[in-house]
């Protein structure tokens, strides 16, 4: 393109309504590139989250050129990794906002705008970038396009070094040496399909010489969390004060122990529904949801004065007409987020006229991301791997069983959970009896921390357990950092090592 013809030259922030533009320049850009595009919901992703990350180059209005980039600490990422892992497969779960390094996900420059030195201003952009966030400098895995046509002469060390001394043109190594960047390491297997670089890459970086270690602050990242389980006990209670009497009491006493969490079971408000026992048993659930409003805000109140996150177990709620199960995390900062059970019962859709929710998600606490399935959510494992691969670390499973069997499936299936997606799972229940509640009135519960089974945790996969049916308070510590090292060296990796180019678990979008 004619320079003199050339009006404006923006950078801006990238929307999603650029998409169609940008898939036309990549597939421009990327054309001897097998699935040479990225899909509409990956460049979403990466807009929610890290904008100031992704940039358009426009020249007249037109995208001339794209850089997409997440944050990572790279402490946790091995030289010796590949895109897909990098990506988080191709998720971006590896994104961490408190991270120190920049990653470069993608440049490119459609090729009729090639020549203007568009790249080096992108470059500029993300160096500017890592300046003013105080991040350590750039990484990213740099392809080798022209090494096919001297693979048979030369290895990938000795074709880098050629390149360098200027023996041999490769436009993508060129081009960043030229920008400051330094080969850190050669990797293979790097960037699948890349058969021009036979799938070597360059691992190069850029260096912030302006980065400043940060200060330590009062405000640390937790490593060790502390768990607290409360093993309730069905009883009668004549008013919902003396209800939530006996809910303080047991936050006092796991705040007391300093824990980090607090978990109620699924349905621990039942007692209230006695006063309703004339009623039938769907008439009797739906006088229970007027009282759940009311106990979300004392909870959300007892989060705030004792310190502690409140995973409120469960309880009915009436949605636009429909019955569904359903929680609140109450965090100690005082915000209040819902999640709502998937899949009910036979006998919750049959009996009470139940619904399923349709929320998926992980939620962000001042103790990492965790992950909320009630009771028979659990027994489901796509939904704990899709909270997998947004980066969980401790799943929570409140629950309600009445028979040994039933609670057999919920603890059984849990552990499993904890072991497929390497994270901790906390499963908490009600004992005892309710005998003037109708389909309420026996209880069987045994409350677990599960963990991995590998060296750095317990043989059999068990932190700490309950006493089977007995009211009590289960206090357990769990290491998030261990997480992370049997996720790169643990005896089996079973997040890396799925065959994802057989099968996936991905989350429908709902019309």
């Amino acid at each position: 393109m004619d320079i003199k013809n050339i009006n404006n030259i923006a950078l801006e922030y990238l929307s999603i309504n650029d998409y169609l533009e940008l898939k036309e320049v990549m597939i421009d850009a990327y054309h001897n590139m097998p699935n040479s595009f990225w899909q509409a919901k990956h460049i979403q992703k990466l807009i929610d989250l890290f904008p100031e990350g992704q940039i358009a180059i426009k020249i007249d209005g037109k995208l001339a050129g794209c850089t997409l980039a997440i944050i990572i600490d790279y402490i946790d990422l091995e030289d010796e990794h590949t895109y897909r892992e990098v990506t988080g497969d191709y998720s971006f779960s590896t994104h961490t906002p408190k991270g120190d390094t920049l990653y470069g996900i993608d440049v490119f420059i459609k090729p009729g705008f090639r020549g203007l030195r568009l790249g080096r201003r992108l470059y500029d952009f993300r160096k500017e970038l890592c300046e003013k966030m105080n991040l350590k400098g750039i990484v990213f895995g740099g392809r080798l396009p022209n090494y096919h046509q001297y693979a048979k002469t030369l290895s990938p060390k000795e074709y880098i070094d050629k390149v360098r001394h200027r023996e041999i043109h490769d436009p993508v190594l060129n081009f960043q040496l030229a920008n400051d960047f330094h080969v850190r390491k050669i990797v293979k297997n790097y960037l699948e399909g890349d058969v021009a670089s036979l799938e070597y890459a360059a691992i190069l970086a850029w260096d912030n010489i302006y980065y400043t270690k940060p200060k330590k602050s009062a405000k640390t990242d937790k490593s060790i969390v502390r768990l607290g389980l409360i093993q309730w006990q069905m009883r009668s209670y004549k008013t919902m004060k003396e209800l939530l009497e006996q809910v303080e009491f047991f936050i006092d006493a796991v705040s007391g122990y300093r824990c980090d969490f607090a978990l109620f079971p699924e349905f621990f408000n039942a007692p209230l529904m006695a006063e309703y026992n004339h009623f039938s048993e769907a008439e009797a659930i739906r006088k229970l949801a007027d009282y759940t409003d009311e106990i979300k805000n004392e909870l959300s109140a007892l989060a705030i004065s004792y310190n502690i996150n409140i995973i409120s177990g469960s309880m009915p709620q009436i949605i636009d007409g429909s019955l569904y199960n359903v929680g609140f995390l109450c965090h100690r900062s005082g915000a209040i987020e819902q999640y709502t059970k998937i899949h009910v019962t036979p006998d919750e859709a049959k009996v009470w006229g139940m619904k399923g929710g349709d929320l998926i998600k992980t939620y962000q606490t001042d103790c990492g991301k965790i992950g909320i399935l009630i009771c028979y959510d659990v027994e489901f494992p796509e939904l704990s791997r899709i909270l997998a691969s947004e980066g969980m670390d401790i799943l929570f499973v409140p629950f309600l069983t009445d028979t040994q069997n039933g609670y057999s499936r919920v603890r059984h299936c849990a552990q499993a959970r904890a072991i497929e997606n390497e994270c901790y799972v906390a499963i908490s229940g009600s004992v005892g009896n309710l005998p003037k509640v109708h389909n309420m009135d026996i209880q069987f519960a045994q409350s677990v921390v599960f963990t991995p089974c590998d060296f750095a945790f317990p043989t059999n996969g068990i932190k700490a357990e309950a006493t089977p049916n007995t009211e009590m308070i289960l206090v357990a510590d769990v290491d998030i950092d261990l997480l992370k090292e049997l996720n790169k060296f643990g005896s089996v990796k079973n997040l890396r090592d799925r065959r994802t180019d057989l099968y996936e678990v991905r989350l429908k979008t709902k019309c």
